[in-house]
This record gives structure tokens, sequence and C-alpha cells, in this order.
């Protein structure tokens, strides 16, 4: 990269810098606020039905889950017991 080309690219980023330092604070909210903004108008809501079919598949998973590891906190307990006291109470 020449020196010429190294000026020419680097105005915006020395005016980026300078300035008064709240009106920055204000213009880097601002940015962020926009990008915030175009990354939501890039989200695909689903439709009704598909929002019901989704709820409905993780609120199964999660019983499932917890069926599991209740079984498995159970039936261990009942070893440890077992193995600590000779009787499975």
């Amino acid at each position: 990269m020449t020196e010429t080309s190294a000026k020419r690219g680097s105005g915006r980023a020395d005016k980026a810098r300078g300035g008064n330092p709240v009106s920055r604070l204000f213009g880097a909210i601002s940015l962020f606020v926009r990008q915030i903004l175009d990354e939501l108008r890039k989200v695909v809501r689903p439709t009704g039905p598909e929002l019901v079919r989704y709820t409905t598949v993780v609120v199964v998973f999660v019983v499932i889950m917890m069926a599991l590891v209740s079984g498995l906190d159970f039936g261990l307990s009942r070893l440890i017991s077992w193995a600590f006291t000779g009787s499975a109470t």
C-alpha cells in the first residue's frame, strides 16, 4: 500500500476518532440501534400452526428429559442406599 492510498483511506477513520466525545457516543448508540433494527427486519416469524407445533415439540422433549433424569435419580439413589445400608428403602 502506498502512502497516498493510505492517506486517502484513513480520512474517515480520522473523522470518527476526532470531535466531541458526547456526539461520538450518541453516534455510536444510534449506529447500534440502526443495526439492531436492520437485523430484526431479517427475522422470519413462524405462523400460528408452526408456533403451536414447535411449542409442542419443546414441551414433549422437556417432559421426556425430566422423566429420564428423574428415573436415573431414583434408580441411582436406591442403588447407593442399598450399597451403603444393605437395604433399598
